[in-house]
Order: C-alpha cells, then sequence, then structure tokens
C-alpha cells in the first residue's frame, strides 16, 4: 500500500510538468560547457553537421569498462572501426515556438564475441555474437511552445541530477545504453511555482518507450534455464522541485520512476520451454503503469503492473563567492519496492560532490568523487505469504532488493547495457547467456577530474573501485573486485578552427584499464577523429 500510494505521489506531481536536461538531452538549447567536448555531443549553433571515424582495441573480447560505459553502448567490443555520421537541428530556448530533428548513424566493423548456447543433449556451444554492422542511434523530431516541449522518436535524455560525463552514471537513466524509440513531453525546463514569487521552481518529464532489443537478447541467450523474455515496453516519469537558482545556496529535491511491462516471457528448465507468461500491454497496462496501480488479473503483474525502480534525488549546490565556482552535493536514493521508497534499504545508493569552474579555461572545470553502495538492499530476505499459498509463516519481509534484477523481466537494460548506472556490472558481460544481473550486490568509489592543457587540449581523468558479492538471490561464496582508470585526450587545433568555431575538428585518444576478478586484467585504446560545422556555415 504505501508504495503504491508514494509511486501514485510522484505520478501526480510529473503530471505537472516534464523537462528536458542538459548536456546531452536532444531537444534542449546549445550547450557551451566544456565537458561536452565529447564528440558525440559537440554542438557549435542550431544547425550541426558532424563526422567521425573512431577505433578501439584491447586484450580481451569486451572492451575495458570505461571504453564501453556511458558512451551510448556504442564501443562494446574488443575491436572496432566505426565511422559516424550526425545531422541535427536544435530547439532555440528564446522563441516562443520552436522545432528541432535529428538523425544519427553509426556503422562499421567490431568483433565479435563467444557466448554459450544450449543445442541439446547436454551439450553448449559457443555462439559468436557482433553487434550490428549499421545502426541508428538516434532519430528524432521535438517541438516546443512557450514551455512546454514534446520528442518523438529515438533520442538521448540527460540525468537530473549527476552531470554527464564526470559520474559513475545515474542510477535510473544513465547514458549507458542506446537510447530506446519513444514519445515524451512536459516542460522545457523550471518553471515557477505560482505564488512563491520565484523562491520555488518546478520540473519533470513522463514517457512510453520501446526497446526493440529483442534480436539481440534472442542471440545472446543461452536457452538452458532462468527466462528470456521479449517485446516489453518501458516507461519513465520523473520530477524535481529547486528554490531560487540566483541565490548562493541552491536545494533540490525529486523523484525518477522506470517501469518495464508487456511483453512475454519464456522460461526454460534443461533447455525445454516450460512455462510461457505473456503481459498485458494494452491501455489499461499503460494507465495501470502510470500511476503505478494494481497488475489486477494481468498474467506476472498480480502485485503492481509491471517492474518498478526508481530514485529519491537530493542535491544542495553553493556558489563561491565572486567567482564561477561551485559546489555541489548530491545523492540518489535507489528503490526497487516500497521498502526502499520508505528508505528501509540503509545507506544504498549513490552519494556525491561535484566542483564545477567555468571561468575560462581552467585546468581543472570539473571533477566528482562518488560512493555508490548497493549492500543493504533492505536486508536479506523476501517473504510474501500470498506467493506461498497455505504457508503457516504469514508474516511479510521485503527485503533481497535484488536492484535491477525482476523476477519475469531481463535485468533492467537495453541490448546488454544497464540503462541505470554502468557501475553495476551489465548483462553484457555475460557470456554463460545468463540475461540479469550478477553483481548487484556491491560499493565502490569513483572519482573524475576534467580540464584544459591549454585552449586547444582537453582531458578527462576517470578512476574507479568496486567490490561485489553477487546478488540478494545468489550471492558469491566470495567476494570479487575491480580497479578501473581511464584518460581522455582532445585536441582541438587552432589552425583547422575558422570562422568564430563554425567549423571544429577534434582529435581524441583514450587508454583505459580494468584489473581484478569482477571483469577481469583488460587494457584497451581508442582513437577518433571528428568534424564538426554548422551546416550553413554561419556565426553564431
Amino acid at each position: 500500500m504505501m508504495r503504491n500510494a508514494l509511486l501514485s505521489i510522484i505520478t501526480i506531481a510529473t503530471a505537472l510538468g516534464a523537462a528536458s536536461q542538459v548536456p546531452v538531452d536532444s531537444v534542449q538549447a546549445v550547450d557551451t560547457r566544456y565537458s561536452t567536448c565529447d564528440p558525440v555531443v559537440i554542438r557549435i549553433s542550431r544547425t550541426n553537421f558532424s563526422v567521425g571515424v573512431v577505433a578501439n582495441a584491447g586484450n580481451s573480447e569486451l572492451s575495458p569498462y570505461y571504453i564501453g560505459s556511458n558512451y551510448g553502448g556504442v564501443l562494446t567490443q574488443q575491436y572496432s572501426v566505426l565511422a559516424h555520421a550526425s545531422l541535427e537541428h536544435n530547439i532555440d530556448m528564446q522563441k516562443r515556438f520552436s522545432w528541432g530533428a535529428g538523425i544519427e548513424a553509426w556503422g562499421g566493423y567490431a568483433s565479435s564475441a563467444g557466448y554459450q548456447r544450449y543445442v541439446g543433449n547436454g551439450q553448449f556451444e559457443v555462439q559468436q555474437q557482433h553487434p550490428a554492422r549499421i545502426w541508428l542511434q538516434e532519430a528524432y523530431v521535438a517541438a516546443k511552445y512557450r514551455s512546454i516541449f514534446a520528442v518523438a522518436g529515438q533520442a538521448r535524455k540527460s540525468s537530473p541530477i549527476v552531470e554527464e560525463w564526470l559520474s559513475s552514471g545515474d542510477l535510473v537513466w544513465s547514458n549507458n545504453a542506446r537510447p530506446p524509440v519513444g514519445v515524451r513531453a512536459g516542460f522545457i525546463d523550471f518553471q515557477d511555482i505560482p505564488f512563491t514569487k520565484g523562491w520555488l521552481q518546478i520540473k519533470g518529464e513522463f514517457g512510453y518507450f520501446r526497446e526493440f532489443d529483442d534480436k539481440w537478447l534472442e542471440n545472446h541467450y543461452n536457452y538452458y534455464n532462468h527466462f528470456i523474455t521479449t517485446d516489453t515496453w518501458l516507461h519513465y516519469k520523473a520530477f524535481q522541485l529547486r528554490t531560487n537558482p540566483n541565490k548562493p545556496l541552491i536545494f533540490t529535491i525529486g523523484a525518477q520512476s522506470a517501469c518495464q511491462f508487456g511483453g512475454t516471457a519464456d522460461y526454460y528448465e534443461n533447455g525445454q520451454v516450460i512455462r510461457t507468461v505473456k503481459m498485458d500491454a494494452d491501455a489499461k497496462a499503460f494507465w495501470r503503469t502510470f500511476i503505478a496501480g494494481s497488475g489486477g488479473n494481468s498474467a506476472g503483474d498480480s502485485f503492481v503492473e509491471g517492474n518498478h525502480l526508481g530514485t529519491w534525488d537530493i542535491a544542495l549546490e553553493h556558489g563561491i563567492k565572486d567567482t564561477d565556482k561551485t559546489l555541489r552535493l548530491y545523492t540518489q536514493w535507489l528503490w526497487e519496492d516500497g521498502s526502499g521508497i520508505g528508505k528501509m534499504n540503509g545507506f544504498d545508493g549513490l552519494w556525491g560532490l561535484e566542483y564545477r569552474n567555468t571561468s575560462g579555461l581552467p585546468l581543472i572545470t570539473g571533477a566528482v568523487i562518488e560512493y555508490i553502495d548497493f549492500t543493504n538492499q533492505s536486508g536479506p530476505i523476501h517473504w510474501t505469504p500470498n506467493d506461498r499459498p497455505g504457508t503457516p509463516i504469514i508474516s511479510h519481509s521485503s527485503g533481497a532488493d535484488d536492484y535491477y534484477n525482476n523476477y519475469i523481466y531481463n535485468g533492467y537494460q537495453s541490448r546488454g547495457m544497464s540503462i541505470g548506472s554502468p557501475f553495476v556490472k551489465s548483462p553484457l558481460y555475460n557470456q554463460d547467456g545468463y540475461m540479469r544481473y550478477r553483481d548487484n550486490v556491491m560499493r565502490g568509489f569513483h572519482a573524475a577530474i576534467e580540464g584544459f592543457f591549454s585552449h586547444e587540449w582537453f582531458y578527462r581523468l576517470q578512476g574507479s573501485y568496486r567490490k561485489a558479492w553477487g546478488t540478494p538471490i545468489i550471492p558469491r561464496a566470495g567476494s570479487v573486485d575491480d580497479f578501473s582508470m581511464a584518460l581522455r585526450v582532445y585536441y582541438t587545433p587552432d589552425w583547422l578552427t575558422r570562422w568564430n568555431k563554425v567549423e571544429r575538428l577534434t582529435i581524441n585518444a583514450t587508454v583505459a584499464v580494468d584489473h581484478g576478478k569482477l571483469y577481469g586484467n583488460n587494457w584497451g585504446v581508442q582513437l577518433g577523429i571528428y568534424y564538426n560545422c554548422n551546416l550553413f556555415f554561419k556565426r553564431r
């Protein structure tokens, strides 16, 4: 009951409006922060054209953690040589009505990785799988009127709480996986709440999406035990309240909620299908998902329609007097059910400190340090008497939250990449064909720093350490750990930048390493060259 009530509160608040966030939200205006030196999001005008080539290589079948994570699921394999082209027209925030559109395509070669598949008679074979040779990363249209926006298609959506390129990743919706296809709408930015005289503002968003990753799941599943669920839908909503942003101290509080629903689950035992469950995806299911209502008689959804998860998001930002520097404390409290919503899962969540300097071209433009803890999970036991008719044990225990996993849906992922935080090892790395998360009981630290060596040279250094103990349902006998690090360098030569940055050439190099039993001892390198220009060669 408490879970449904609180989810309904989130929904009601969300219905007041929705927001798109910078820097990588495809419906937002041009963002000029230096952290957007990443090639896939450079924007120097309203209408941009970009082409590029990127290649990576390493010593293991899958790329190291920091090459593969938080970049839209583009570079996941040991070897890749990919070409990229994009065309986008951004919304003009200064106009009452404005429209936007974009398309981004990738194509080329990526090496294969081996995944086990059951072939009968007690035998498994290793199937070599690789990403598509060509795909769309984005294809969308968007519009705004006054403060309201809508976007349809496949478009990036950035986090409302964490810095996209420095953070380990938003716990609900990060930049780790390829964007799904769908529609979303709401407020384009924070809006003043009436009668508060600007002291309190609100924003939020909601949308429905389809993953279209069935082929990936079918190609990577082992067809032996557990289950595979295809044809699923995804619902997302969020809202935030913020105090006056023109004051030295800014407080923000909000919530995010995501839900997998619909689809068909095939359960396997020793290579045989033992049960098939088809979940509703009709108008009633869409509505029940929106309000977090009971699934009624819907198969697989006897408690609440779909698989819900979300966060409580809190941030406190302080602007350092007479400078362009800010410090920001932030946290995300992850939940999977009512126990987490009520913060009965202890210290679980993401806890971060961010520093930002936007004056000139400093050596340090931004830095973060984060602590991520998923070890409490509301306790070790989950027990619901209704699940076990006839049991004499009538007590209820809502522990063993098993973050990002569900009893009827695949792990909270798209094409093997976590939709939430990549800090939890994604199912992509399960080369035995298991489609869920194996190590969501974990804790660790992440740190990152970025800035300018000069006006032509930009860098980003990232590092992390984590330890994992399996899941609450399938714990490990011991722990496994990982240390990962990456250095990214971007070079934008002056002699190739003309007409007030109407054109720009950026060369990028990355070196990354993993060490430990969680990911293995891996190294990898990545090189890229990207050309970006105003399509009409006009000055800003």
